[in-house]
């Protein structure tokens, strides 16, 4: 599936209907340049779940846990992920295999530990289409 966006506001509603539909277990990878709007989209997926708390991207911690919507959302940010065995020690597997939503920016710097399953989401800029234009692409994988 592919989605155009045009503002800020619109990747951040459709990160809220993403929310909205997710479901405990679910992992979604996230891909895209910095400054592509990755952290949007979260903060609209947070939303979704019934997040009110401020979302912001864990590069420095890894990992950030938010209990306080419908269902558990853990957002990692492994940009600084010098190796995969680094994951481990967080306790990686507790995450993508529990109980709620697992989003994962930069995600195809750990391809090889990633879940069977999981929805690849990959947000694409076009400036010949304007400063703040989209193309959002969901994948099964």
């Amino acid at each position: 599936m592919v989605i155009e966006t045009n503002s800020p506001e619109e990747t951040l509603e459709l990160g809220r209907q993403l929310g909205e539909k997710a479901e405990a277990g679910q992992v979604y990878t996230l891909i895209g340049d910095l400054g592509v709007g990755k952290t949007v989209l979260t903060q609209g997926i947070a939303q979704g779940l019934g997040i009110e708390e401020p979302i912001c991207s864990p590069t420095f911690t890894i990992v950030q846990v938010y209990e306080s919507g419908r269902i558990p959302f853990y957002h990692f940010d492994v940009y600084r992920i010098g190796d995969v065995e680094e994951m481990d020690e967080i306790g990686f597997d507790d995450y993508v295999y529990g109980e709620g939503l697992t989003m994962i920016e930069w995600a195809n710097l750990i391809e090889e530990i990633l879940p069977e399953h999981y929805s690849q989401i990959t947000i694409e800029k076009d400036l010949e289409r304007g400063f703040d234009y989209r193309r959002i692409t969901i994948e099964e994988i």
